[in-house]
């Protein structure tokens, strides 16, 4: 099953400078609790991202994959050069974290979508790809502080 999660502002914003344009800690508790026992599957940009976040701690997931068409070697993480054959292909549970590029090429494939919607207008540089909810049901949501978690699966024709 391919699973994405991301939180986004009210103008879709999802980056600023390759960091998070804001700081919610239930935002990041829900991250961490989605994502620590699964594999994951980011770019490059937002494996770098995050390891300026954890620095010389390892990151927090079962098995990382990180998409890039460069030939990169990565000592946590196994480098995924074919996206679409890898998305197609792929028998494990996975969670794509990101960044944009990623998203949008990874959205087809998708059977879940975790969003959190931040009620608040941030400044930044990076949004979500247009999207439609059409192909999904919102199975679950929950309301705290400014934020919205909410969960859609896709509708099977």
């Amino acid at each position: 099953m391919i699973k994405m999660i991301w939180a986004m502002d009210e103008n879709h914003l999802i980056g600023k400078g390759n960091l998070l344009p804001w700081h919610y800690p239930k935002d990041l508790e829900y991250f961490k609790k989605m994502t620590e026992s699964i594999a994951v599957l980011m770019g490059d940009m937002t494996y770098q991202s995050l390891k300026t976040y954890y620095k010389s701690k390892p990151l927090p997931f079962k098995k990382i994959y990180v998409a890039n068409l460069e030939d990169v070697f990565y000592e946590d993480a196994v480098r995924v050069s074919d996206l679409f054959e890898f998305l197609k292909d792929t028998k494990e549970d996975l969670m794509v974290i990101g960044g944009k590029t990623i998203y949008q090429l990874a959205l087809p494939y998708a059977d879940k979508l975790y969003i959190t919607y931040v009620l608040k207008a941030y400044q930044g540089d990076v949004y979500f790809p247009n999207f439609d909810l059409n192909d999904f049901k919102l199975v679950w949501y929950q309301v705290e502080e400014g934020l919205i978690f909410s969960e859609y699966a896709r509708v099977k024709p």
